[in-house]
């Protein structure tokens, strides 16, 4: 009988010592938008991001994600954060360059050699610094996703030096940067609507695209391209963002718990991502695509041709945000 009441008591006490860690979460439902779709690695970062929720909130807060943009493009998206009536959104950094304009130096061409480089200027002061001006906007930043490094595929020959994009005719996203960044290299940089460039390239009406490799895989470019070139020439990341107007509201345990967890999503994505980046070159060299990769020494030397384009654009990102980032990668590099 003693020891029958001393497991009871130990059972009780050890629930309500438990209690407590769940006491300071309420159930919330929180609404995260994407303009991709489900089955892209953002969703497995939800995921995992859910799961360690599970654990931190005893199941309080729970993620619902809408995809394929539901809920309005990213840029909408956002605003509604910023208008603190949608909790959060997973978006690339370029389509906020109009509401926070630092953040179009994710933009600015062969900033990063690698994606280590990357994560540790992300992951680091930088970040941090670059997150304070996204709450200055009304957003908090809980953590860099990957969206991913783009690379260039054409018909016409190997890129192996910056002179061999001469007189290309290079598909580039509506952006200034991408387009200042191919026409510096002697490109002749064509902006063209996503949809429309498999007929171009298999009419020849332009030569060349550039995008990750997932992407060069699932749209069949290699059908009408006959070399891929890892240019890494430009990485712009995700950021899963929070509506600070609604996250000010909660409670500092799940505060903790979205900011901790959405590291824990990050890990997940970023692992999915650079294997699903593999596949996909591995699918396209298959394909009988010609594959190169620009060499250290040439990556060096095209990013120095393409300093005009930082100088260009130097002033409307913010010199200190600029120079700021020039002087880490240096202090990676050495």
């Amino acid at each position: 009988m003693r020891i029958l009441l001393l497991t009871t008591t130990a059972i009780a006490f050890a629930c309500s010592a438990a209690a407590p860690a769940f006491a300071e979460f309420s159930e919330r439902n929180i609404r995260v938008s994407n303009g991709i779709n489900a089955d892209h690695p953002v969703g497995n970062g939800i995921k995992a991001m859910q799961a360690c929720l599970d654990e931190k909130s005893g199941g309080k807060l729970k993620l619902t994600a809408f995809w394929g943009g539901a809920l309005g493009g990213d840029l909408q998206a956002t605003q509604a954060l910023r208008s603190g009536v949608q909790e959060a959104v997973v978006t690339s950094s370029s389509p906020l360059v109009g509401i926070v304009p630092a953040l179009g130096v994710f933009d600015l061409p062969f900033l990063f050699a690698s994606a280590d480089e990357a994560y540790k200027v992300l992951d680091g002061d930088f970040g941090d610094q670059m997150n304070k001006k996204l709450e200055e906007a009304g957003l908090v930043n809980l953590a860099y996703w990957e969206n991913g490094f783009r690379n260039l595929s054409n018909s016409v020959r190997p890129v192996n030096k910056w002179e061999d994009f001469e007189g290309m005719k290079v598909r580039v996203m509506q952006n200034n940067i991408f387009l200042d960044t191919f026409q510096n290299l002697g490109a002749n940089a064509t902006p063209m609507a996503f949809g429309e460039v498999f007929s171009a390239l298999e009419t020849k009406a332009i030569d060349a695209q550039e995008n990750p490799y997932v992407t060069i895989d699932t749209s069949k470019f290699y059908e009408v391209q006959k070399y891929v070139t890892e240019t890494n020439h430009a990485y712009t990341p995700f950021l899963l963002l929070f509506s600070k107007a609604i996250f000010d509201t909660y409670a500092p345990e799940e505060q903790a718990a979205l900011r901790d967890c959405a590291k824990v999503g990050r890990d997940e994505e970023r692992k999915v991502i650079q294997d699903l980046n593999k596949k996909s070159l591995e699918k396209i060299k298959a394909e009988g695509i010609e594959v190169n990769v620009l060499s250290a020494e040439e990556q060096a030397r095209i990013r120095e041709k393409s300093m005009i384009v930082y100088d260009k654009h130097k002033a409307e990102i913010g010199a200190d945000v600029v120079d700021g980032i020039l002087a880490k990668l240096a202090e990676i590099r050495k």
